[in-house]
């Protein structure tokens, strides 16, 4: 008799075996979540950083690509420039169509998308700042989540200056954040604006 109780307790796990083995396995799955927890959010934070990024690129890029081309007029008629130069907000005019979108420029800065603002301003009514776009018919999101727009004037000596007529280039700073408020970027660029 002896001899099959031996046989049956070599077969199996005690009670005491068992919890032990459980807790074991309980503690490395907590470790396991807790690396997928904490990586999903790191790759949550940095999807947010990199949308900000690419945001602020893009803003910088369309306000440059513009700015750039302020006091265009081909035909010397037009008197296209920079209109209003704060520090917040730039307003100028170029020549660079017709009546119609394909018309070549025809001496005046009346048409659509030749009479240009960039500013701040809550489009969207969601409590934060947007880079808007505005040519008299409607404000353009250009940027969502932006903290700060920082214009400066620089004269041929990138000296600033408050005359419209000295500018020569245009200094932009744009901060912007996540959508979170986790995290910021600041980016600045000078803009050579080759028609003033």
């Amino acid at each position: 008799m002896k001899g099959k109780r031996e046989a049956f307790h070599a077969k199996g796990y005690t009670v005491i075996e068992l919890m032990l083995a459980i807790a074991i396995a309980g503690i490395v799955m907590a470790s396991f979540y807790s690396v997928y927890i904490s990586q999903q959010s790191s790759y949550v934070r940095q999807e947010k950083v990199a949308a900000m990024h690419q945001n602020i690129r893009s803003a910088m890029y369309h306000m440059g690509r513009e700015i750039r081309m302020a006091g265009l007029d081909p035909t010397g008629k037009a008197g296209a420039g920079i209109v209003e130069a704060k520090e917040d907000l730039i307003q100028f005019t170029e020549d660079i169509q017709g009546v119609d979108k394909d018309d070549p420029p025809d001496g005046d800065t009346a048409d659509s998308n030749e009479n240009i603002t960039y500013s701040l301003n809550d489009t969207d009514g969601d409590g934060d700042m947007d880079l808007v776009r505005d040519t008299g018919g409607g404000k353009m999101l250009i940027a969502e989540n932006i903290i700060s727009l920082i214009f400066d004037y620089l004269d041929g000596n990138g000296s600033i200056t408050a005359s419209l007529s000295a500018i020569r280039f245009v200094e932009i700073t744009l901060k912007a954040v996540t959508d979170d408020g986790s995290s910021d970027r600041t980016m600045t660029a000078r803009i050579h604006c080759r028609n003033l």
